[in-house]
């Protein structure tokens, strides 16, 4: 089954926590704090494969979360920081938050890499809180806490020429017979149920060329398959149109071009401006030559081939017009990215609720990571704990709201009674 659009979900790993220690050797009664920093979280890494195709398989692992790093350790260790944890996506693969619907990322080159959440640092040990007059602190940092997004992941084929046409008009038996691709040939309506590319050598000239399946009337829409493949003709420089010239299907050879046609311009002005060459194929199954006339004068300003797959006839033509074409296109531009994801999560966020008379709540991350580490019984740290609340403005908020002295403040699972 081909995927070409999935949804995962991605975290970055929490950086560790710092370590609260004290060095406690028979000659250095007195040693001081020897508390280590926490190491950094995993990275989420995603890099573009040549050994993958498509997103098949995030349908059975949709959940990426990065290690965190270590806790620091005593005598000034370091915790050990996460590995990075690294997501492979076939090339032209395109990330969307999807929340928002923003392109994060466009992965559209060959063993492309980028580091799209980055882990958390880890937290400070107390030696790094030790000063002058605060020698012996008994508290640490706790290491950055990251945020988890749900990502929309997106493939659209990275080829030089598409090849667009109604089902069974002989897409793929022009491809396999031009490339080195062998996709599935037979008489059936929707034989393509995937895009199939192959590489092109002529003219001492290589390109990539990929049959887009299922397109139909009413595909910009969503009839039959058409508007799940019609995203993988974006990136393509020139469109071959494959036209049925001997209406073996029982269709209007130029009501299938113009069909066509409207589609693209319904899903997109952009790939309606996307220049084009007809070609006419099924012209050995033509008995009256004068429907290849027709189909010319109704059409202007298109180059047109008359052409057989099976046969090979006007093949070699066809060939030279698509690699002069090519040389004259400029290759499609990297999509804009329009959000860029903030790995750590928003640690300044904090709520104060007054649930009774003189008696307030405050809660969230900002507390907590206040809080963390620090003990209340010891006098600097509290100091310490203190002076964050304020430097923060959670003593002036609390204010606002009517706290007065001998009133209650809970944070975290402790009770205070405030004082001037």
């Amino acid at each position: 089954m081909f995927y070409d659009r999935v949804k995962i979900k991605c975290k970055a790993g929490n950086g560790g926590e710092g370590c609260v220690s004290f060095l406690r050797e028979k000659f250095a009664p007195n040693g001081g704090p020897d508390g280590g920093d926490g190491g950094n979280g995993g990275n989420i890494v995603f890099k573009t494969s040549p050994n993958v195709t498509n997103l098949a398989d995030f349908r059975y692992t949709c959940v990426f979360r990065a290690k965190n790093g270590e806790p620091g350790g005593k005598k000034n260790k370091t915790g050990k920081s996460a590995p990075d944890t690294v997501i492979l996506v076939p090339v032209g693969t395109v990330i969307k938050n999807a929340e928002t619907d923003k392109v994060v990322a466009d992965l559209n080159e060959p063993n492309m890499e980028i580091v799209l959440l980055h882990g958390g640092v880890g937290g400070k040990g107390n030696t790094r809180y030790a000063t002058p007059t605060r020698q012996a602190p008994r508290f640490s940092g706790k290491g950055g806490i990251t945020q988890e997004y749900n990502l929309i992941l997106e493939l659209k084929t990275i080829a030089d020429v598409g090849l667009i046409g109604y089902p069974n008009v002989g897409k793929s038996s022009l491809l396999a017979t031009i490339s080195n691709a062998k996709p599935k040939i037979a008489n059936y309506h929707f034989t393509t149920l995937a895009p199939n590319v192959g590489v092109v050598k002529a003219y001492d000239t290589t390109f990539v060329m990929a049959d887009i399946p299922g397109l139909i009337e009413g595909a910009s829409e969503g009839a039959g398959l058409g508007h799940y493949f019609l995203r993988h003709i974006e990136r393509t420089r020139l469109l071959v149109h494959v036209v049925d010239i001997s209406g073996s299907e029982g269709r209007d050879p130029y009501l299938d071009y113009e069909t066509i046609n409207n589609e693209l311009k319904k899903y997109s002005e952009k790939v309606a401006n996307i220049p084009q060459i007809i070609a006419l194929n099924k012209s050995d199954l033509v008995v009256d030559e004068s429907v290849i006339q027709d189909f010319k004068n109704k059409v202007k300003g298109v180059p047109i081939f008359v052409i057989s797959a099976v046969a090979y006839l006007g093949i070699n033509e066809l060939l030279k017009e698509i690699v002069d074409k090519l040389k004259t296109i400029p290759k499609p531009e990297s999509l804009q990215v329009e959000e860029k994801l903030k790995s750590l999560a928003n640690i300044k966020e904090y709520t104060i609720n007054q649930t009774d008379e003189g008696y307030f709540e405050v809660s969230g991350p900002l507390i907590d990571s206040i809080a963390f580490g620090v003990v209340l019984d010891e006098v600097a740290s509290m100091a310490y704990f203190q002076k964050r609340l304020k430097d923060e403005g959670i003593i002036d908020k609390l204010k606002s709201m009517g706290l007065k002295e001998g009133d209650t403040v809970k944070m975290c699972d402790l009770e205070f009674e405030y004082t001037e």
